[in-house]
């Protein structure tokens, strides 16, 4: 087994995509690459909430049902294990070299959601030729006493048991939701991301619905501090934020699927 590791926790300079909207620049490799991105909506896509929504294309994501409105000013979540798959692979087994099964690992990262349309790129990293049919992540909560996690406590000690944070208003009112959910994502990607000689870059997205995190049984929102630990709604965010999520190839990085 390959494993390619890129860190990115190290400096301040290194994270992708910071609270005050900066991002780091594409390093170039020689041979081909894969960049990784991240979306919340897909190209022209108008959100849907209840029975009266609207989507704001600005800096906050606006919702409403009709009756009440969800404000989202910030997004936040901590990632990391992320890997593709070689087709055809077997599970790997810690400690055994498997050729036929190679994977890129990065993080933990924090990556701040782009609530606008499209993508916003996080990482580049070099790649071997063939092909891949699934990518692979945790959204991880980060642990006070995990040697891995040790850099990216000490850039972000607010951070500590916690794996999602979401700033805005609901109904005029400020709130800041946070989740400790700790979850392996799996995804196919269809069909399979291939690498040949003649491949410089190719992007694969990752993206997270927000639009359906706040969301109750009967697809109304809720507030989202209700789904704070403890709260009534805890359970339901953390399950919808899971369902949310999806993968795959976009190569000219607009959020939208390019083989659907």
């Amino acid at each position: 087994m390959t494993i390619r590791t890129l860190s990115i926790i190290g400096t301040a300079a290194a994270l992708a995509a910071c609270s005050d909207g900066t991002t780091i620049s594409e390093p170039q490799f020689v041979g081909p690459s894969v960049t990784l991105s991240f979306s919340t909506r897909t190209a022209g896509q108008t959100r849907t909430a209840g029975v009266a929504p609207r989507f704001a294309l600005a800096a906050a994501d606006t919702l409403e049902d009709g009756v009440n409105t969800l404000i989202l000013d910030q997004v936040q979540i901590v990632l990391r294990e992320i890997e593709l798959e070689r087709a055809g692979a077997v599970t790997c087994e810690d400690g055994l070299a498997r050729d036929d099964c190679e994977e890129f690992e990065v993080g933990p990262i924090l990556v701040d959601l782009p609530l606008n349309q499209g993508t916003e790129l996080t990482l580049t990293v070099p790649i071997d030729t063939g092909s891949f049919d699934e990518i692979e992540f945790e959204i991880h909560k980060v642990d006070d006493d995990d040697p891995e996690d040790a850099a990216f406590r000490q850039a972000h000690p607010d951070f500590i048991g916690t794996s999602i944070r979401v700033r805005g208003t609901y109904n005029g009112v400020p709130f800041t939701f946070e989740t400790d959910v700790n979850a392996e994502q799996e995804f196919d990607l269809i069909p399979p991301l291939v690498i040949d000689d003649m491949t410089t870059t190719t992007n694969v997205t990752v993206r997270f619905d927000v639009s359906q995190w706040f969301l109750d049984g009967f697809q109304q929102l809720v507030d989202p501090a209700s789904a704070n630990k403890g709260g009534p709604n805890e359970n339901r965010v953390k399950d919808n934020i899971e369902n949310s999520i999806e993968a795959f190839g976009d190569d000219d990085r607009d959020g939208d699927d390019d083989h659907r």
